[in-house]
């Protein structure tokens, strides 16, 4: 089985989540893409409660056959590190550095050097890079550059911030998240004026 695992904050989950693992899912012909909600990501401060974050991400995927959710960060709790999942998840499923599928997109792939044993991710599995508008490959280090695989993905520009934002000042962010997503946001107050 050829797995990829997307893991985010998906705070929340939007458009932009689901067209990259589509697109994705089909250029490198995987039989699941595994989205992975962090409990609490290590690099950000005030998210949505886990809860709410996953009840959105599971009516953003709902109907596609392709796409799964892992809770292994639910259960493990404590700060989420993508070295960590990484390991778990090929122990659990029997997969290999060459079946196991890492997804980042650009903006997070900046500050990797940052991250929990970094190198070891590179080693544990194939790293997938969906590139957004701006990335520039000579702006990565070069142990980080020629390990990972650039996929041919749709590029535009949103991100869950934007989406915040536009909702806490009136804006509309249709056609950002799905129609259910929005219908939970506003349902359950989230993103408002603190």
């Amino acid at each position: 089985m050829k797995i990829c695992l997307f893991g985010g904050t998906f705070d929340p989950p939007h458009i932009g989540h689901l067209l990259i693992a589509q697109t994705v899912c089909e250029e490198e012909s995987f039989d699941k893409i595994l989205f992975i909600p962090a409990y609490k990501p290590p690099h950000k401060n005030h998210v949505t409660p886990v809860g709410k974050r996953v009840d959105m991400l599971r009516l953003a995927i709902s109907e596609n056959p392709n796409f799964d959710i892992s809770d292994i960060e639910l259960n493990r709790k404590g700060i989420s590190y993508s070295i960590d999942t990484i390991q778990s998840i090929k122990e659990s499923m029997n997969l290999t550095t060459d079946n196991c599928y890492f997804l980042v997109g650009t903006d997070t792939l900046l500050d990797f050097h940052k991250w929990k044993k970094p190198r070891e991710i590179l080693n544990s599995c194939q790293v997938i890079v969906a590139i957004r508008p701006g990335f520039r490959p000579s702006d990565l280090d070069p142990w980080i550059l020629h390990k990972v695989h650039f996929a041919n993905v749709p590029r535009f520009e949103i991100s869950s911030k934007t989406i915040r934002t536009r909702w806490v000042e009136n804006k509309t962010i249709r056609y950002m998240v799905s129609l259910p997503v929005w219908d939970y946001i506003n349902k359950n107050n989230l993103y408002i004026k603190k």
